[in-house]
């Protein structure tokens, strides 16, 4: 499911003026879409970890990407 849901994802998140955006921008340069798909989506459950773990409501202004 998170691989689908990063496949949905990807073109409106590559776009945005986002270090989310930037990151997945030169992803995009260096590697297929497939391999990008499936690198969003680690990230994707990760975030979903992390939140769950914390109990604490997501803030994308707070989300760093490395």
């Amino acid at each position: 499911m998170l691989i689908h849901g990063a496949r949905a994802a990807l073109p409106p998140l590559s776009t945005g003026e986002t270090p989310m955006g930037d990151w997945l921008r030169g992803l995009l340069a260096r590697a297929h879409v497939n391999t990008v798909v499936v690198a969003l989506a680690a990230k994707l459950a990760r975030i979903i970890c992390a939140v769950l773990r914390s109990g604490r409501k997501f803030e994308l202004t707070t989300a760093t990407v490395s």
